[in-house]
């Protein structure tokens, strides 16, 4: 459903189709609803998307989208004057989306590659991770086989009594893959405490926002226990969170556009994380390749990619980043975000 508007903003709903149900420890859902935004004149593009659990609803997004549409004042012209255009009073995936939009303007009006116009080395093509979301242990393994040329797995585990078999399963079926593992905020810091042993046993590399979103001392006290990073997800949203994360310990944050707000803070962010030796990923949410492609120009600044959204959905409309068979990245080189419309 498209909505209509005579001002700066356009935008359209979009229904994206997983490939198969995403369950994580939240629940499980076969769509997610996508918003593609478009500047007057199709002179930027932007997207807002974020899951039901992070209880943001679509109105507030829609209203937001209203009120920037029917501003009258100069768009910024350049990328250290969208903080101060953009309205902060908004919902994060909201302002995400204009903050792409104004990035993708700024950048095409140079000619330029987004991540040229920032001034930023081309990104070097690099792995994503690949989401494995719960299932029993045998569908996990079927999953992990058919992307069996795919060198980096994400895990998602849910915090009931499978979740080491989930983990043996997979790590028995790819020896040599590299294994990550995201509880998305589903395990209780007893049975943290006790799977810790079975995931350095099994090499797992990076254990993902294992405990409850308020919980950051706990999970401090839990980065002390082990040499294996703890990455901090849902626990993560502003500067404040990367500075309480970082005194109490955890060693990574991972960043993604719709939860923070958009490139500007993003990169505020990842650099406040480098001054503080903190290990950064790059995240997405289920969403087009608008934002992930977005994310991926800086994705010279990061440990981890996660950026497989559209590995997981068969209907995205846009071309942006590409993959190789071997799930790396690889950054166009078109000017602004270098998305384009499927033919």
């Amino acid at each position: 459903m498209t909505q209509h508007n005579e001002g700066l903003f356009s935008w359209e709903t979009i229904q994206l189709q997983l490939r198969i149900p995403f369950r994580l420890s939240y629940g499980a859902s076969e769509q997610r609803q996508a918003h593609w935004i478009r500047m007057r004149g199709d002179e930027g593009w932007g997207e807002g998307t974020i899951p039901p659990y992070y209880n943001i609803s679509r109105q507030s997004m829609l209203d937001y989208w209203q009120k920037q549409s029917e501003r009258l004042d100069p768009l910024p012209e350049r990328f250290d004057e969208i903080r101060d255009w953009l309205d902060p009073n908004g919902p994060a995936p909201a302002r995400a989306a204009i903050d792409l939009a104004l990035y993708d303007y700024i950048s095409c009006k140079q000619g330029l590659p987004l991540y040229a116009a920032m001034g930023l080395k081309r990104p070097a093509p690099k792995p994503s991770s690949f989401t494995i979301s719960v299932d029993t242990p045998q569908a996990m393994v079927a999953e992990a086989l058919r992307v069996d040329k795919f060198p980096v797995i994400k895990l998602k585990l849910a915090g009931d009594a499978q979740d080491m078999d989930r983990l043996e399963a997979v790590r028995a079926a790819r020896p040599g893959a590299r294994l990550l593992v995201d509880a998305n905020a589903g395990w209780s810091q007893e049975q943290a405490r006790d799977y810790l042993k079975h995931l350095e046993r099994l090499n797992v590399e990076l254990l993902e926002q294992p405990l409850g979103v308020s919980e950051l001392e706990a999970m401090g006290d839990l980065q002390s226990l082990t040499s294996i990073p703890i990455v901090a997800d849902e626990s993560v949203r502003t500067l404040q969170d990367v500075e309480v994360l970082q005194e109490a310990g955890v060693r990574g944050i991972n960043i993604k556009l719709m939860k923070v707000g958009g490139l500007t803070p993003a990169l505020e962010m990842i650099r406040l994380a480098k001054a503080k030796n903190m290990q950064i990923m790059l995240g997405c949410m289920i969403e087009t390749s608008i934002g992930l492609t977005a994310m991926a120009h800086l994705s010279g600044f990061a440990d981890w990619l996660d950026l497989d959204a559209s590995l997981l959905v068969t209907n995205d409309p846009f071309e942006g980043l590409r993959f190789d068979e071997n799930a790396t990245i690889y950054v166009p080189e078109k000017p602004g975000l270098g998305v384009s419309l499927r033919g």
